[in-house]
């Protein structure tokens, strides 16, 4: 039986950190035939199996040459129960789990697996023996259960990622919002690069009440530069960026209403509306509060955020539907706003209809997409 790490061993292993598992399992073949009894080179081939082929029976055959050769090799009973897992054997792996556990008391990794998964038997056998269902009693004993080994390996192991994400997980499923906060945060304290805990707190963070989509888009993309990979913040910047392409339809009814009132279009009791056609110099000063409207409501608001959010603006009108609906409304009220306060009319009924053609597509479109996506 072999004492110590073969070099092979050990090339073996960053092979396989490397994921180029047919190249690992090449070389521990030839090491195994040299030495059938190194019991780290069985526990290595198992888990070039669980890599890229998740072959579960080849993992499994080599976890037992290695517990053949030592049945209290911690590596190798620890592999053995990815192995039951990947072999469809997943109830199994409690016993082992266990024996791990009673083994290395101190090993904290045993602890946060068999939490990780100790609910998950529980449910399968909880809905095997209940007809398909899981008893409710079952699953929160088995949460509760789960719980206490998690906080153990977290006592274990203070400084171990995977500890906090197991607990993290159990408290979620448990709806404790406030202790998987918590673990959020402790997640990132270890790791600020993590990215489900930065996805989660910054989600958490741009839908609370009150924040506005310009305030949301910019949390997101401050954490997409700490985790730009992350699909989840992607699609939340996505979001929040759509929100503020819709809220560009305001400043562009608000110009259409700003027209209405500059050529007087409905007749209110008591006033005399005004002659018609307007003079070419009222007809220009009507340009000025619509441009004001448009620099203090888009331009100056657009220009002060983020560049990050300037971007994906752009690419989310290439990319999506709505987006494009949403500023080409914008873009036709304004045509009617301009339409009616420059063209020299002699009657408001043409106006009126121009008045009406951008104001109710609008309005309408904009109380049914709320709930689009983008």
């Amino acid at each position: 039986m072999t004492a110590t790490v073969h070099p092979a061993v050990e090339r073996a292993d960053l092979l396989i950190d490397l994921k180029r598992y047919a190249e690992a399992r090449e070389l521990l073949a030839r090491r195994l035939a040299e030495d059938p009894d190194d019991v780290r080179a069985w526990v290595k081939l198992a888990r070039s199996h669980l890599g890229d082929e998740q072959d579960g029976p080849k993992a499994l055959e080599a976890t037992e040459r290695a517990l053949a050769l030592d049945s209290e090799d911690i590596g190798a009973l620890v592999m053995h129960a990815h192995a039951l897992r990947a072999a469809g054997r997943f109830l199994e792996t409690e016993g082992v789990l266990r024996e791990v556990i009673r083994l290395a008391p101190e090993n904290w990794y045993g602890y946060a697996l068999l939490a990780n998964w100790l609910w998950r038997i529980r449910a399968i056998r909880s809905g095997r023996a209940n007809g398909g269902q899981v008893r409710r009693e079952d699953q929160d004993a088995a949460l509760r259960e789960a719980g206490e080994l998690a906080q153990e390996a977290i006592r274990l192991g203070p400084e171990e990622v995977f500890a906090y994400e197991v607990a993290w997980l159990i408290a979620d499923m448990a709806g404790n919002r406030t202790v998987a906060d918590q673990l959020d945060e402790a997640i990132l304290r270890l790791d600020p690069q993590h990215e489900q805990a930065l996805a989660r707190r910054t989600k958490k963070a741009a839908t609370a009440p009150g924040v506005k989509a310009a305030e949301a888009a910019t949390l997101y993309a401050d954490a997409l530069a700490t985790a730009p990979d992350s699909a989840p913040m992607r699609s939340g910047l996505d979001d929040a960026s759509y929100r503020l392409l819709r809220g560009i339809r305001w400043p562009a009814l608000l110009c259409l209403a700003l027209a209405g009132v500059g050529i007087d279009l409905f007749a209110t009791g008591g006033e005399t509306q005004r002659e018609l056609p307007l003079p070419l110099g009222q007809r220009l000063w009507d340009l000025v509060p619509m441009a004001v409207v448009w620099t203090l409501g888009a331009l100056l608001r657009y220009r002060r955020l983020r560049a990050g959010v300037q971007v994906n603006l752009r690419s989310l009108l290439r990319r999506r539907t709505w987006p494009r609906v949403a500023l080409t409304q914008a873009a036709w009220a304004m045509v009617c706003a301009l339409l009616i306060t420059q063209v020299p009319w002699t009657e408001r009924t043409v106006p009126q209809v121009l008045f009406w053609a951008g104001l109710l597509p609008t309005v309408a479109t904009m109380w049914f997409d709320r709930g689009k996506d983008g």
